[in-house]
């Protein structure tokens, strides 16, 4: 059944959209987009040529349609029933640079895959961003999450960020604008993120190449990076190891359709096989369900979920459970 209808939305945004230069399509696969490669149809996905296109097409665009923002997908679980109104994807022609942008500084379009900035600031000897090529994602993404691994993350290195938002206006934030927390940011959700300067300090090339070296050691070696996957499913606990609480559930290696938990890490969900987005989130608020049950710790998503769901095929939060 399909859940979205994106010839019909496309047609009532009028004629202002013949002076875009980007790409709209029409009810666009998900599947194509995300590393779990499942869900439904986003109703139009628009990819701006760059950043004035961006700002004529959101001057453009009703407040009344709702605009969501994906990067390369590593860290997404679209939903069967697809996600109503605009996709908005950032095109790494127009988002993608990565240049030096004074000593010790780096500015990086929020498309720009975070193992390209680690691998850039290796090529000219500026140190404290190896932890990025670990991290499966883009620049954008790693600002809203304050994404991080091996002892770094975003808010140490983070100067400032350009962001678009809703009306088209562009915004300069600092890093403490961003109101950063672990894997959390209070930056207001409607702005889109479009590039970020960040800093580090000298070191020597030898020394950041064995530090990178080790994150993706570490990383080949105790994930399933090969797997279709979204990285790790769950946040931390304060106090506690995600695939800890997972593993002593008894989840570890669990299955539900074409979703599993994997058994080299328990804290990444991935598909086995032709995974709907209604396995896998099943599969999620399992895990949550029994890990509440066993321990009464309450894992959060780390994942970021899109969309609606099939009618009859809804998904509760711990399976139903009741909080207090």
């Amino acid at each position: 059944m399909k859940q979205v209808d994106g010839e019909k939305l496309l047609a009532s945004l009028g004629d202002g959209v013949n002076q875009l230069r980007g790409r709209l399509t029409p009810d666009a696969p998900m599947d194509r987009v995300t590393w779990f490669q499942a869900g439904g149809l986003a109703e139009l996905m628009f990819h701006p040529h760059d950043l004035d296109d961006l700002v004529t097409f959101l001057k453009l665009l009703p407040e009344d349609v709702p605009l969501t923002v994906v990067g390369v997908g590593s860290n997404l679980l679209v939903r069967d029933g697809g996600i109503p109104g605009v996709v908005l994807r950032l095109s790494a022609k127009g988002f993608g640079q990565v240049e030096l942008a004074g000593e010790n500084r780096i500015r990086a379009g929020a498309i720009t895959p975070d193992k390209h900035l680690a691998a850039m600031a290796m090529d000219h000897n500026i140190g404290g961003f190896h932890f990025y090529y670990g991290i499966p994602g883009s620049i954008g993404g790693a600002l809203r999450m304050n994404a991080g691994a091996n002892g770094g993350d975003t808010s140490q290195r983070l100067v400032e960020v350009e962001a678009v938002d809703r009306k088209g206006n562009i915004h300069v934030l600092s890093a403490a604008d961003m109101g950063y927390s672990y894997r959390h940011s209070t930056a207001p959700a409607d702005l889109i993120f479009t590039s970020a300067v960040f800093e580090g300090y000298p070191e020597e090339k030898a020394k950041i190449r064995a530090d990178m070296d080790a994150v993706r050691h570490h990383r080949e070696t105790v994930q399933p990076v090969k797997e279709k996957t979204g990285g790790s499913t769950f946040k931390n606990p304060e106090g506690h190891s995600a695939w800890e609480l997972i593993d002593e559930a008894g989840c570890r290696g669990l299955m539900i359709g074409g979703a599993q938990m994997s058994s080299l890490h328990c804290n990444f969900m991935i598909n086995i096989g032709h995974a709907t987005g209604y396995d896998l989130e099943y599969l999620g608020e399992t895990v949550r369900q029994r890990v509440f049950e066993h321990s009464g710790i309450k894992l959060q998503w780390e994942i970021k979920r899109l969309g609606i769901f099939m009618p009859g095929r809804e998904i509760k939060p711990f399976m139903g459970v009741t909080e207090e």
